[in-house]
């Protein structure tokens, strides 16, 4: 038994990887047909070598209108299917429609599959499509020597590689001797496939992202029977379309077994050992926030109504809760980003789960109206799928800098609770203990997500529903104080004592009549007031009610105790900080490591925690604004290791980064 793997870069396995055992067997599944000419996997295809492998990296890279984004979901799919461990990173242009050919225009989708636990897109591919000069260019800084390059030689021409600045051909001029390149012509075998179909040679063309599908499916022995199913479906309505797709398809999963070019194909295991037993599904950030809103309104009883304004990269979650009406989901695609969060307000005020979602710049328009919230006490969501910034910044882009405007971005005293997941399904869990916030002490409260884990994916267990929390809600049905004179009246600011909510009442509860707005009320009940005494009394009342959220305690993972720096995280820097750390401790090096879900309250350890250790690492994809929380509340040293180039943390930057910083003096 060894380490050691045969990989397409024959390359070892990354050391934030539990290693596994990779020798060639020859035993690994190749492709046949189904009798119907579908391709599937069955047995070795006689003259052709299978290796197993631990885990592969892919980037799929071409213009925006290549269609990559749609190949990369749908090797993901067939991934999924298989059983693998799986991480995603899908990278899109910020234009709409950047001019063909350019760098500006190239979109990439990126997958790391494995036989074993993952928890990264992967630092650097294994293997790169490349189906353009542009899309070579921009990627080829990641790719390392050894790995497998499959190039579209039908778009080199002089005219494409001028545009990218290649005065001479990279597969001619010797810069890419380091790799194992495989020229194919993709556009002219696609429309050779093609040929016995109605279609042109520009139309014909458009389907060289399944011909690259094909023979990726079949250099590893990935399953074909979803991918057909979903090109029928998705054209259903054009049954000679979904036919060429398919055709297409076939033509790359046949070319791999045929061609002397591609001598062998490779078998990555499924990640039988990584999964507890249950029923899982790959899943993005987006679709999962979706679906944890949804089970937190079934688990409430609330209707759930979404007001929202579209943008990058948030607009996917109102297109996935426009789907479901059938769950008593409202969505109202509002004129702006006020009109949005304002009609959720209402919502709630009418006793719905009132959320809205957003990015950035839109919590920057929203911030008066959360500050109303905050007023009204009402139950609210306000989603931020962060995004690169300032202003319009990076659409399409990551990044982690939205905090401290979650933390303070309105005007006076306006406490939220900030709740933030850690990877794309674990934004199911989240949205769930935002709701269970929400709903028990009555206020707004912003889930942070950001652009990474919302377009992300991994495998996901579905949960049984007796698994997902209680969050019912009892509305105010009768009055609930009684004035000297004797008379029982609603009081819409009289407390629970544990958790400071004041009471829900729906309008047109007989009785329950209750003024709002924006002016301060008075203590209990409700009546305007700017008595200096009252105001300061509800501005700490409000304040005490968000600190006395029950939150879970933090916990260090430290094996053996014996490490002297801590690395604390929050939001989508798991994966990588995780990641880094199991290649440090892997080198013997003692290192800990925390992550927060909840960013306000904190927990009321993390204090104690931090205290611990000698030295405390903050690694954020902003300028340190967690660090600067740590420091301004627990007055320790917190050392930030910060990035905001719009792309996550790789595990490898991360390692050696914190390897140095725990060793400095």
């Amino acid at each position: 038994m060894t380490n050691q793997v045969n990989s397409p870069a024959g390359q070892r396995p990354g050391p934030d990887e539990p290693a596994a055992t990779g020798a060639a067997d020859g035993t690994a599944a190749a492709n046949g047909t189904d009798g119907t000419g579908a391709p599937r996997v069955e047995g070795p295809a006689p003259g052709k070598e299978v290796r197993r492998l631990d885990r592969v990296i892919i980037r799929f890279a071409g213009d925006s209108g290549d269609g990559m984004q749609l190949t990369g979901d749908r090797f993901t799919s067939e991934t999924a299917s298989f059983g693998n461990d799986l991480s995603t990173l899908p990278n899109f242009p910020a234009e709409i429609r950047a001019p063909a050919g350019t760098l500006p225009g190239v979109s990439s989708f990126q997958l790391h599959f494995a036989d074993h636990d993952i928890l990264t897109p992967g630092d650097a591919p294994n293997v790169l499509v490349a189906m353009n000069p542009a899309a070579l260019k921009a990627n080829i800084g990641d790719v390392p020597r050894g790995a497998e390059i499959i190039v579209n030689t039908d778009e080199f021409t002089k005219r494409a590689m001028a545009k990218v600045g290649y005065d001479v051909s990279p597969l001619q001029d010797g810069s890419l001797d380091g790799y194992r390149v495989h020229e194919v012509p993709l556009t002219t075998l696609t429309v050779e496939a093609l040929k016995e179909f109605d279609v042109g040679r520009k139309d014909a063309g458009r389907s060289k992202n399944m011909f690259a599908l094909g023979l990726l499916s079949w250099m590893y022995n990935r399953p074909t029977e979803q991918t057909e199913h979903f090109l029928r479906t998705k054209f259903a309505k054009k049954p000679q379309v979904a036919q060429a797709n398919i055709a297409a398809y076939r033509a790359g999963w046949n070319f791999g077994e045929t061609t002397e070019d591609f001598a062998v194909s490779y078998e990555v295991a499924p990640a039988s050992s990584a999964f507890p037993p249950g029923t899982y599904r790959n899943i993005s950030g987006n679709l999962a926030l979706a679906y944890g809103l949804i089970a937190a309104s079934h688990q409430s009883g609330l209707p759930l109504f979404l007001g929202s304004y579209p943008i990058t990269p948030a607009s996917d979650v109102l297109h996935e809760l426009s789907r479901h009406k059938n769950f008593g989901v409202r969505t109202f695609q509002a004129e702006d980003e006020i009109a949005g969060i304002g009609a959720a307000l209402g919502a709630a005020f009418g006793g719905a789960l009132g959320v809205t979602t957003t990015s950035g710049p839109g919590v920057a328009l929203k911030s008066e109206t959360i500050g109303l919230a905050v007023s009204l006490e009402l139950p609210l969501l306000i989603v931020d799928i962060q995004r690169g910034g300032p202003s319009t910044g990076l659409p399409t882009k990551t990044e982690q800098a939205d905090l401290l405007q979650a933390m303070y971005g309105r005007n006076g005293e306006a406490p939220v609770p900030i709740v933030a997941p850690r990877t794309p399904a674990d934004c199911f869990t989240a949205a769930l203990e935002a709701a269970r916030i929400a709903l028990t002490y009555r206020t707004p409260v912003f889930l942070l997500s950001d652009g990474y884990l919302a377009n992300g994916s991994e495998p996901w267990r579905i949960p049984e529903t007796d698994e997902l929390p209680d969050l019912s809600v009892q509305f105010a049905q009768v009055p609930n104080h009684r004035l000297d004179d004797g008379t029982e009246t609603f009081w819409p600011y009289k407390r629970d004592p544990h958790s400071l909510a004041r009471p829900w009442a729906v309008p047109g509860t007989p009785g329950l009549e209750h003024r709002i707005g924006g002016i301060e009320k008075q203590d209990g009940s409700g009546n305007i007031s700017y008595d200096p005494a009252n105001h300061d009394l509800m501005v700490r009342t409000r304040q005490a009610k968000v600190d006395g959220v029950d939150v879970p305690d933090i916990e260090a993972d430290d094996p053996g105790g014996r490490a002297k720096t801590l690395v604390l995280g929050w939001g989508s820097t798991y994966g990588p900080v995780t990641a880094a750390v199991r290649r440090l401790r892997r080198d013997g090096q003692h290192i800990a490591q925390a992550h927060l879900r909840h960013l306000n309250p904190f927990p009321s350890n993390l204090g104690a925690v931090l205290r611990r250790y000698e030295r405390v690492i903050v690694p954020e994809m902003n300028l340190g604004q967690l660090a600067t929380l740590i420091r301004a509340e627990y007055l320790v040293d917190a050392h930030s290791y910060t990035q905001v180039n719009g792309m996550p943390f790789k595990a490898e930057q991360l390692a050696t980064a914190l390897k140095e910083a725990s060793l400095d003096d």
